[in-house]
């Protein structure tokens, strides 16, 4: 809980800070937004910076955003501890990773925040203030939009193929499908964005990190009951329905052209 009231309150910071439009959150704090109880933890916070690609730039950047006076609200970020890297460096849409230190009273509060570079979102993101833990002002900031969160992750899932451990990624996309409504022409620009950006081909049939290669081996099985026990999901623990699931959304808007069909949460695709 101390981290995610320091992660909120650094939010806070960056979005009275003059680089507030430089930032997008993303990640599994977009949940915090999304649902009155968000369905899996997190320690880390995840964003995606829109100007420099520089750790040295980044770096003066969040010292800046951490010196910003605001209300007292109990915290102090300590500029001296900030350090950036580079992350994902064999990946060619690259990442920074600034780790810095909060303290609140005597409680030490590690943080770390990812920083995406250059991806392509789609539809514009819109304001919106995040839900604050205590009776503090709200961070104002935009998020990323629900279309982009799945095309990156059905992006991951054809790229890595058999090789994709990112066992929250099919979590998270069919949470979303079970819950959100999608517009099926946003969604299919947002895939055709995040591909394009990524250099990666879309894929003309069923991909491998959806197909029995993927689901049928056991070391993937033991992998998804894993990462439900740990994070004490409820949700079916057989891998081959959930990633039957995610095909019958995802598949349709990457096969038809224009593709003008609303998802409904259990129903499926509909001409409305």
């Amino acid at each position: 809980m101390q981290v995610r009231y320091a992660t909120e309150r650094f939010l806070y910071r960056m979005s009275v800070s003059r680089h507030a439009n430089a930032f997008l959150l993303k990640g599994a704090m977009l949940f915090v937004l999304w649902e009155t109880h968000p369905h899996r933890p997190t320690r880390d916070m995840d964003l995606l910076f829109l100007e420099t690609h520089d750790r040295r730039e980044l770096e003066a950047i969040f010292r800046e955003i951490a010196a910003v006076e605001v209300t007292p609200d109990g915290l102090r970020f300590d500029t001296a501890s900030i350090h950036a890297e580079e992350i994902r460096e064999n990946n060619a849409y690259g990442g920074i990773r600034v780790k810095l230190l909060a303290w609140l009273g005597t409680a030490r509060i590690p943080l770390q925040i990812d920083i995406g570079l250059g991806d392509a979102v789609h539809p514009e993101p819109v304001w919106t203030d995040f839900t604050t833990l205590l009776d503090f002002p709200a961070p104002r900031i935009r998020p990323y939009p629900v279309y982009s969160v799945v095309a990156e992750k059905f992006q991951a899932m054809v790229e890595l193929g058999t090789l994709n451990s990112r066992m929250k990624d099919y979590f998270d996309v069919i949470y979303l499908q079970r819950h959100f409504e999608f517009s099926g022409e946003d969604l299919q620009e947002a895939m055709r964005k995040t591909f394009q950006r990524r250099r990666t081909p879309l894929p003309d049939g069923l991909p491998e990190g959806l197909d029995e290669p993927f689901w049928k081996t056991p070391q993937k099985q033991t992998q998804w009951i894993a990462f439900l026990r740990k994070n004490r999901l409820s949700i079916e623990d057989d891998l081959e329905k959930i990633c039957h699931e995610i095909a019958s959304f995802a598949l349709p808007v990457i096969q038809t052209t224009p593709f003008l069909s609303t998802w409904v949460p259990g129903r499926g695709w509909t001409r409305q």
